[in-house]
């Protein structure tokens, strides 16, 4: 055998193990449903994050009938699981797949290089292709407004918050969360206790806990469980829900929480992909997408303090007010942002440290 043939058979032979490697994957026939997968970082449940991601799923199917059908895997780590879970949804016939954890980031695109034919969407990530969207929301949009509410309510100044990893999203989240109760008490202080875990009961429990035993009286978490909201009402302090409504796990504690909502997103994203209209995208919406609402207000919540919260939220959603705009200094007293300029989306996405009144020294990133 010659060189050529021989590099042809070897090129050959590397084809079909390649082939033998990556199972290949269905694709829908004229006039059948689109197959979509849904990737879950933690148990459904009735509240927090991944039930809203699920409350939008099932929010788009009644939207578009029968022209989807859908699958969702609940619990699933991030890691080796993640890329195995959203392979074997690809490679069965789900043309579109959305990730919903910021772990499932680098499984996602790896998986996406292997089906160069489905679409992606992943959640809270920065990394896309050509066939990978990314899409969040303003979290911290409502966070601020949240934070109004805890300046006015709290009586000790002192805030407790519950977080999960050290990454932009959640700094930025407890950032404006302290900016928002600072606007109206310039005294008020938060304290942070890091769980390293987007969902565990136990741990957040205990965390909480400890926050109030520092002399918290208002609680609030960026985790998915209730149990920050458990914690609060077991401990006669206020608390400010987190993802979804949590007020009948503490009809006395929760004050509002900040609630997202992906039913709109899931639906136009499913239909653009129905009608063969499907493009790779970058979307952050907010208030005024509709992507993040307060919850409605506990009674105790004074009508002066709610006009408070609603008007800062109307001005959020108008685009007059930012919950970063300077002057605005991090807790050492550096100046991060002058006077009157407004932080650029680039500059929040990398938000690696925390402003003035949040304590402590930020760890690590994951």
């Amino acid at each position: 055998m010659n060189r050529t043939s021989r590099r042809t058979t070897l090129a050959a032979m590397a084809a079909c193990a390649l082939a033998l490697a990556v199972p290949a994957a269905a694709q829908p026939k004229a006039g059948e449903p689109l197959k979509i997968g849904f990737v879950y970082v933690s148990p459904i449940g009735d509240a927090g994050w991944t039930f809203q991601h699920d409350t939008g799923r099932k929010e788009m199917e009644k939207a578009l009938g029968g022209k989807v059908t859908t699958k969702y895997i609940e619990s699933v780590p991030e890691g080796a699981d993640a890329e195995r879970v959203i392979r074997e949804l690809a490679a069965s016939g789900h043309n579109l797949i959305f990730t919903t954890s910021f772990g499932y980031m680098n499984p996602t695109i790896k998986v996406a290089q292997g089906f160069p034919n489905h679409k992606f969407e992943h959640a809270t990530g920065y990394k896309t292709s050509k066939n990978v969207g990314i899409y969040n929301a303003r979290f911290y949009e409502g966070r601020y407004l949240a934070g109004i509410v805890a300046g006015k309510m709290s009586k000790t100044g002192v805030a407790g918050y519950v977080a999960a990893f050290p990454i932009p999203e959640v700094v930025m989240g407890i950032n404006a969360f302290a900016r928002g109760m600072r606007s109206v008490n310039p005294k008020a202080e938060v304290k942070v206790v890091w769980v390293n875990s987007w969902f565990d009961p136990g741990k957040e429990s205990e965390a909480a806990n400890t926050l109030i035993s520092q002399n918290a009286d208002v609680v609030t978490h960026h985790t998915d469980s209730t149990a920050a909201v458990q914690a609060a009402e077991a401990k006669k302090v206020y608390a400010i829900g987190y993802h979804s409504d949590m007020s009948k796990y503490g009809p006395n504690a929760q004050l509002t929480a900040v609630t997202h909502h992906w039913g709109n997103y899931y639906t136009k994203v499913a239909q653009s992909a129905v009608d063969g209209k499907w493009q790779q995208d970058n979307v952050w919406g907010g208030i005024k997408d509709g992507m993040i609402k307060l919850a409605p207000f506990n009674k105790v919540v004074p009508a002066d303090v709610q006009e408070m919260a609603r008007k800062a939220e109307a001005e959020i959603a108008a685009g007059k007010l930012h919950p970063f705009t300077g002057p605005m200094k991090d807790n050492t007293g550096k100046e991060r942002l002058a006077a009157g300029k407004v932080i650029a989306d680039g500059d929040l996405s990398r938000m690696d440290y925390y402003v003035e009144g949040v304590v402590g020294k930020l760890p690590t990133s994951k």
